[in-house]
């Protein structure tokens, strides 16, 4: 398959593109240092991508920034950082991405395991992963063509700096090779509407 992986610089992008290299057509995509450079908070950026990319087999989104902060310190501007990003930036790759993605093809977003258990510091991103489960499954519904769209919920990750997991006491840290192998379920799998959970 040809699969277009955005935030492929990333931690989890990184592990992403070790489970799926091997048999698939892994095109990379971020701000910088990849295949094809995107800034997923302009639709102008995200529509020139999928020009250039052209027809593809799947669309990972391993990407979405988000403001984190006590919740009487967030202001409108401060939150607008994640709605920008984590929410309407991969909305808009499957609104924008529709007519580049082939036949049975598939969207993967990412959301995050604070949608269900909360966290200090951590509304505004609870906010956005919430939205965009809820959009993966009612978006699955109506998808053409036999496109289907799910989302990857991960916890905190084993390889993740000491200092973010001190942020969620208590949580069981998963490896990123699990949490890879959600995305390959759902590249080369047949569900749609899922969420799938590495808690």
């Amino acid at each position: 398959m040809k699969v277009l992986l955005i935030g492929a610089t990333g931690l989890l992008g990184n592990a992403v593109m070790k489970e799926l290299e091997e048999k698939h057509d892994i095109i990379q995509a971020a701000r910088h240092n990849t295949d094809v450079k995107v800034d997923i908070t302009k639709p102008d950026s995200i529509k020139r991508m999928f020009e250039q990319v052209g027809k593809v087999d799947a669309v990972i989104s391993a990407t979405g920034d988000a403001h984190f902060g006590p919740l009487e310190e967030i202001t409108p501007e401060l939150n607008e950082t994640t709605i920008e990003s984590k929410l309407k930036g991969q909305v808009n790759l499957v609104l924008l991405g529709m007519d580049y993605v082939n036949d049975g093809g598939s969207f993967t977003l990412t959301t995050g395991v604070i949608m269900d258990e909360p966290i200090y510091q951590g509304a505004s991103s609870a906010m956005a992963n919430g939205a965009v489960k809820a959009f993966t499954k009612s978006a699955a519904t109506e998808a053409p063509r036999g496109i289907r769209i799910n989302s990857v919920s991960p916890s905190v990750f084993q390889e993740s700096p000491e200092g973010l997991q001190a942020f969620f006491p208590g949580f069981e840290a998963v490896p990123l090779s699990k949490v890879a192998l959600a995305f390959r379920k759902s590249v080369e799998g047949v569900q749609t509407g899922q969420s799938y959970e590495i808690y």
